[in-house]
């Protein structure tokens, strides 16, 4: 039997299911360690931090739980908008879920921010899957690099492409 997913923007009440879910990504790559108190100490009122950032958070929820959460923050004075929390439940990869959560948020962008001319994200080098499917998406790396002064010690690989190009590919 098929799972069936729902997208709904997120609350501050699922903080606290989002952060079950990051840690659970984070530990299919050796190094990577969840601090929730020391490194996300927005999911205490994660829909408030992504209205602040001119923003929105949606999560998907099935079987009862969290199983993914795709952010989007946007900078008015760059045109430009960021993708940022996009985890997703290892037994839902593969089944268009990913698309489903970009294609709500693009939506969203162009209708609450027309006048956005990049989507840009940074992903963490080991997260290799999903660059690929960043690539798929439209998006390219542009060569930048960054380290974060984290436990997992990450480093990260910068992603931009246009909007609506992203939104063209994937619908």
């Amino acid at each position: 039997m098929e799972m069936v997913f729902d997208i709904r923007k997120a609350t501050n009440r699922d903080g606290d299911q989002i952060a079950i879910l990051i840690d659970a990504v984070f530990s299919d790559y050796p190094g990577c360690i969840f601090d929730r108190a020391g490194e996300f100490p927005e999911l205490d009122a994660i829909a408030d931090d992504f209205t602040a950032g001119n923003g929105c958070i949606w999560v998907v929820e099935g079987d009862g739980r969290v199983l993914g959460c795709l952010g989007i923050k946007y900078d008015p004075a760059q045109k430009q908008a960021e993708l940022h929390k996009v985890y997703l439940d290892r037994a839902t990869r593969g089944q268009g879920v990913a698309q489903r959560m970009l294609t709500k948020a693009l939506d969203w962008l162009v209708h609450t921010h027309p006048d956005c001319t990049e989507l840009v994200l940074w992903t963490d080098t080991r997260f290799e899957a999903g660059h690929r499917f960043y690539e798929k998406c439209g998006f390219t790396r542009t060569g930048e690099t960054r380290i974060l002064d984290d436990l997992s010690a990450s480093s990260e690989y910068r992603f931009k492409a246009p909007p609506n190009d992203v939104l063209l590919r994937i619908t």
